[in-house]
């Protein structure tokens, strides 16, 4: 992290110039056996044509909001930084019907019709790939993003940038509290790599699986349905993987 970085976005930018090749994102679905592993250059590379969309495409604005109906996933990820790079307010979970774009899963389809101005869709599958047929009413993601140009001069300068279970921050709020995070999850560097488990409903999801790995210069395991890892599979990725700190919802009785 540079002295500079005042924002998600600046944080992205000074992790790109530090070491493009290095892990940042690595995604497992334990509902699939899906994984996916992005550095840091291909993760950047996601986000750049992700804001050029937003901002060409879709002629997003600062301080637009857009709400992710979107679970813990390498593309919401994608998503979330993307919207700081444009200064558009990324609105986890949140009303469709109050919102410039809405970004919806699969599973949300129908809440997110409520929304007036332009829907996306993402598949969810594996390497990034497209819906088999587009959703009546929405832009498939897999389809619009690949053309977009590989970098973005991010005008952001601090607004709004995050609203997550109805708690608000702007860009220098959530680099500010993500730093902070890092001591707490004992990431201390390059080498630090954090495994969660947690949803991105609540910013503890969103700081874990990443904010505070993307501010201390670690990376991410990010883990959807972990619920179906076994203690013996959990304890196998962990060491394949070199964690060093976990972040879990309890296991149920």
């Amino acid at each position: 992290m540079n002295a500079t970085d005042r924002t998600p976005a600046d944080l992205l930018t000074s992790a790109l110039a530090a070491d493009p090749g290095r892990p940042l994102v690595t995604f497992y679905d334990d509902a699939t056996g899906e994984r996916v592993e992005l550095s840091v250059a291909t993760f950047a590379n996601w986000v750049a044509k992700t804001a050029n969309l937003l901002q060409g495409d879709l002629s997003m604005e600062p301080g637009d909001r857009v709400a992710l109906l979107l679970p813990a996933h390498w593309q919401t990820a994608v998503w979330l930084l993307a919207c700081a790079s444009v200064g558009a307010v990324a609105d986890v979970a949140g009303d469709p019907a109050a919102a410039d774009v809405v970004v919806s899963g699969p599973d949300a389809l129908e809440a997110a019709r409520a929304c007036r101005g332009e829907r996306i869709a993402l598949a969810l599958r594996p390497l990034g790939g497209r819906f088999p047929q587009s959703p009546e009413g929405f832009l498939d993601y897999a389809v619009e993003v690949p053309g977009q140009g590989d970098r973005f001069a991010s005008p952001y300068g601090g607004e709004s940038a995050l609203i997550v279970a109805g708690a608000e921050f702007s860009g220098a709020e959530v680099m500010q509290k993500a730093v902070a995070d890092s001591a707490g999850l004992e990431l201390t560097g390059p080498g630090s790599r954090l495994l969660s488990g947690l949803p991105y409903d609540t910013w503890e999801g969103l700081s874990a699986g990443l904010f505070a790995p993307l501010a201390s210069g670690g990376s991410v395991v990010l883990c959807r349905n972990l619920e179906r890892l076994d203690e013996e599979a959990l304890a196998k990725r962990i060491d394949s993987e070199r964690v060093t700190t976990v972040r879990r919802l309890p296991r149920p009785e």
